[in-house]
This record gives C-alpha cells, sequence and structure tokens, in this order.
C-alpha cells in the first residue's frame, strides 16, 4: 500500500507528537529506566546483516522466502534469547527472518517511512501509544484481517491497540505503575503500608515521615509524556477523564500534588524529574515512597534497604486506574496479501503462551493473559503487587481516545508543570490545557 502524501503528511506530524510519549514505557527508552535497556544504545542491530530495509525476498506468497521483523529492542544481539526466538518461529512457519533492532523513536521514523514506501516490515513490535496512530494512517492491519486470534488477552490490556472497533495487534506484555516503599523509612515513622488506602491516608503518611526527619514521595512531572505517565494514575484516581481536563476531579489531582511540594512532603526535584532521576532518589534511600515502574523491579532488590510495593490509592479508596506500557506484536500492510498466512503464524509463535511467558520474564512485564499472570505471581512473588496493579490498568489511548491523545497529554503535561512551578493554580492550568485540548482535536 502507498501512502497518499498528503496522509503521509498528517502521520508524520501525528506521530512526531507521540514519539515524546515513548520514554515512558518503552523497554530500549529511558537511559535504562526500562528492564533491560542499553541507554544510548545503537540505533539499530540486524540479526542478519546488512541495511535495515524492509524489502522482502523469496516472492509474494506465503510459502519460503525471507520475512522481515523490526522490534524496539536493540540491546538484543543475535546471541540473545531473543533473537533465537525469532528464528525459531521463523523455522516453525518455513521461513528465514530477518529482524532489525530499533531504538524506539527511530523504529517509528522507520516505520512511517517504509509505509510512505510500500516496503514496510512482515512484523512490527512497535510501543503501544503508537498502535493507533499507524492504523489511523493505514499502516496497520487489523485482526479481522489477518486471523489473529487476541480472545486470551485482557480487554484492559488489548484496548491500548484498538481504535473504532478494530484490533491492530497482540500485546507482548504489559506494564505500569505503583508505590514503592522504604520499609526503614516507613517503620521509623511509624506508618504501615497496609493503612494507605486513599489520598487522605497516603498524605498523612507522607507527613508522619516528614515529621520523623525523612522525605516523604518523589515521582516524575518532567514536561514530557513521562510527566504526564506518572500524573494518569492520579488524574484517572480522581475520577477524571481526559476529554474533559479542567473538571473539579482532575483539579483536585492537581492540587494534591501541588500541595505535596507546598508542605515539602515532595521535593521541588519532582518537576525536572524523569523516571530514572526520580527512581534514584528513592534508592538513595531518604525517601518513604517512590512512583515508578515495573522495570525498576530488578533494581529495588539490589537497592540496599527493604521495601514494599502497593498499589497507587485512588482519591476515594481502592486502586487507582495506571497507564499500561509496552508493546504490541502486529503486522503492517503489505503489498501482497499473500503474506499474511506466514505473518499470522510468527505473531502466533510469538506470542503463544510459552513464549510470552519467556519473554514477559526477560523484560519485567506483567502477562497479557490471566494463565500467564497467574504462572508469574506462581514463579516469581515480587511480580504479584505489579500483576494487581494491571488488573485496574488501562491504555492511555483508551476510550477511543486513538490519535487525540498524544495533544490531550501535551496539554496536560504542559498544566502539571504550570501548576507545580507557581506559575498557575491548578484550576488556571487545567482551564487552560481544556481549551488548547480541545482547539487541538477539533
Amino acid at each position: 500500500m502507498n501512502i497518499s502524501r498528503r496522509r503521509g503528511a498528517v502521520l508524520a506530524m501525528s506521530v512526531a507528537a507521540v514519539l515524546g510519549g515513548l520514554t515512558a514505557c518503552s523497554s530500549s527508552s529511558n537511559h535504562g529506566a526500562r528492564a533491560p535497556s542499553t541507554g544510548n544504545g545503537s540505533s539499530a542491530s540486524s540479526a542478519s546483516g546488512g541495511t535495515p530495509s524492509a524489502a522482502a525476498s523469496g516472492g509474494g506468497g506465503g510459502g519460503g522466502g525471507t520475512y522481515t521483523i523490526w522490534d524496539p529492542y536493540p540491546q538484543f544481539d543475535n546471541s540473545s534469547d531473543w533473537v533465537k526466538l525469532l528464528q525459531s518461529c521463523g523455522s516453525q512457519a518455513g521461513v528465514t527472518v530477518k529482524r532489525t533492532g530499533f531504538d524506539t523513536t527511530d523504529l517509528t521514523t522507520k516505520v512511517l517511512l517504509a509505509a510512505q514506501q510500500g516496503n514496510a516490515p512482515d512484523v512490527l513490535i512497535v510501543d503501544n501509544p503508537v498502535v493507533s496512530t499507524l492504523a489511523d494512517g493505514g499502516v496497520l492491519t487489523d485482526t479481522t484481517a489477518t486471523k489473529l486470534d487476541t480472545s486470551s488477552i485482557q480487554p484492559n490490556i488489548l484496548a491500548a491497540g484498538q481504535l473504532d472497533g478494530k484490533t491492530y495487534g497482540v500485546p507482548i506484555g504489559a506494564n505500569t505503575l505503583a508505590l514503592y516503599y522504604n520499609k526503614n523509612v516507613l517503620d521509623a515513622a511509624g506508618v504501615d503500608p497496609t493503612t494507605v488506602k486513599d489520598w487522605s491516608s497516603l498524605t498523612t503518611a507522607l507527613q508522619k515521615i516528614k515529621a520523623a526527619g525523612k522525605k516523604g514521595i518523589t515521582f516524575s512531572a518532567i514536561g514530557t509524556e513521562e510527566g504526564s505517565f506518572q500524573f494518569l494514575p492520579w488524574f484517572w484516581g480522581s475520577g477524571a477523564n481526559l476529554t474533559n481536563l479542567s473538571s473539579s476531579q482532575a483539579v483536585s489531582a492537581l492540587s494534591l500534588w501541588t500541595d505535596w511540594l507546598k508542605n515539602g512532603l515532595a521535593p521541588n526535584s519532582v518537576i525536572n524529574n524523569t523516571q530514572t532521576t526520580s527512581w534514584q532518589e528513592f534508592a538513595s534511600g531518604d525517601f518513604g515512597f517512590g512512583e515508578n515502574g515495573t522495570w525498576q523491579l530488578a533494581n529495588a532488590q539490589k537497592a540496599g534497604f527493604p521495601y514494599g510495593i502497593i498499589s497507587i490509592p485512588a482519591q476515594n479508596g481502592g486502586g487507582a486506574p495506571v497507564p499500561t506500557g509496552g508493546e504490541f506484536v502486529t503486522i503492517p500492510v503489505q503489498k501482497s496479501t499473500d503474506r499474511y498466512a506466514t505473518d499470522e503464524k510468527l505473531v502466533s509463535c510469538l506470542t503463544s503462551a510459552d513464549n510470552a511467558y519467556t519473554t514477559d520474564t526477560t523484560l519485567s512485564y506483567v502477562g497479557a493473559t490471566k494463565d500467564i499472570q497467574s504462572k508469574q505471581g506462581s514463579s516469581t512473588p515480587a511480580l504479584q503487587p505489579w500483576i494487581d496493579a494491571v488488573q485496574n490498568a488501562k491504555g492511555r489511548t483508551s476510550d477511543n481516545l486513538g490519535t487525540k491523545y498524544p495533544k490531550i497529554s501535551e496539554q496536560l503535561w504542559k498544566a502539571v508543570q504550570s501548576a507545580l512551578s507557581g506559575a498557575q493554580s491548578p484550576q488556571a492550568a487545567l482551564s487552560a490545557a481544556q481549551s488548547a485540548a480541545a482547539a487541538a482535536t477539533k
């Protein structure tokens, strides 16, 4: 399929808007904030050498030949279990796999260019916020065309890859956010983490920690998608909706954060914190709580102090909805539809229960099905809090926001920055954000 020049230009702008969000959840992003990660790393690594072209060889039919797979895991070289899995799935499908790993931003740009040229890879593994943008631009096939089976996938995880009632891939798994806590700090302050059930009880706990001479909570409020990613549990936990950024519920969520800064319960450094620097603050041992993700589990285990994990509380109790991160395995539109049968075999192999379990374990992801989650909880008890958190998770592009999400998110993080810096009140900042988001999404 050749995307028209006009549509390609529109898609390019949409993808550019999404790219800022990829550091919030992709495995190859954020300088080590994801596990595993390579920091800056190499921009592309190929399992078969040569240039990372998606041009398929072996004819247009579905039998034999070479099939291309692009993924956002450049940290995995040819000797890795990941690349061996890709090659094994190719062998089972009777084809040769040519794999190229890109940094997340590079991957999205390359896919856009390849799609415009009618030269997309056979299989594309892409960060979930990008799925709806690429689908809207006509780059991806939906599962009705490719016959991919998504019946066992947990609906709230699958929603990140859906647009206008259609599904555009299969999730490998999911990562998300929760609250890590330092047991030593909480014990010294007389705080029982099991009593943290809502915003009021959390704030009380932070006050006790401060009174005991330690620091309350750290998080990332930087003016990028990472800031929105970390704010969304509090935003959604208030009952707010992304279609109305200036609601009273939204104002209460932003007021919670601004009050924490004003009262010394959270440091001013959160305004510029990435999720990596926020984790470094928590790992110093001075903080009671730190909002961070599944990918920090390995770092927590070597932090040098006992830790625990609780779900982020909603305003009035219960677990707050948290945003899902992670990748989808998708099938881009091909010139020859005969290739879809083999593409489906490759994707089904990669996302089969046993293979997905292994991949999720490597990436510190929570499985996308109940069966995989159950197996993870039994084999790795440390993952259970994250499995619980995923039950309340939702995709950032869910509620059929699709390509509107990055435009809304940009205004949201700007409002958070404005309020936390003291430039505007939470109400004024969010009112301005709503006006700008409404104009941008007309």
